[in-house]
């Protein structure tokens, strides 16, 4: 039964702190959806994902955008294998990373082989830093060669700052 007095009972509070996450979840779950989808339409590319570090280089696609069903990786670990140490302290330091083409590019195989087997040739890559470290990676793909104009990796290391900056995902 509702309780309309002023005293509150144990299971009003622990209501109340259910509520209250799962309205910080939508909250964060809208917010990162809007911006993933705004990014991919801004970028004109074919995907757009969240990729979260769950626990130290190992993560998963949480969000993404995409210009056309099929090419979803919604929940892919993608080439954890691929991410060490090295790649995770440029990311710490703030690296964005263009490649226009994967074919022409110096990327380790394995790395490229992963973006082959997820029909990518250009890729944009911006880390989302929280105060707890490198919480995941804003990434940007496109299924055809594409040169990263300065304005679109403006574009991307902006969104990827919003993100940080959100109390949902600063908190988490």
């Amino acid at each position: 039964m509702f309780n309309s007095g002023s005293q509150s009972s144990p299971t009003d509070t622990g209501l109340q702190q259910v509520f209250r996450r799962l309205s910080n979840t939508m909250a964060r779950d809208q917010l990162v959806q809007n911006l993933v989808t705004a990014l991919r339409e801004t970028l004109q590319v074919d995907r757009v994902v969240l990729y979260y570090f769950y626990r130290q280089w190992h993560g998963q696609v949480i969000y993404e955008a995409l210009s056309k069903p099929q090419l979803s990786i919604f929940g892919s670990t993608g080439a954890d294998d691929c991410f060490n140490q090295n790649y995770a302290e440029l990311y710490l330091k703030g690296r964005v990373n263009a490649i226009a083409d994967i074919e022409q590019a110096n990327i380790h195989p394995c790395h490229a082989e992963f973006l082959e087997s997820i029909q990518v040739r250009a890729n944009l890559v911006a880390p989302i830093l929280t105060e707890q470290g490198l919480w995941g990676l804003m990434v940007a793909h496109h299924g055809q060669p594409r040169p990263w104009s300065k304005a679109d990796i403006i574009t991307l290391q902006q969104a990827s700052a919003r993100l940080a900056a959100a109390p949902s995902i600063r908190h988490s």
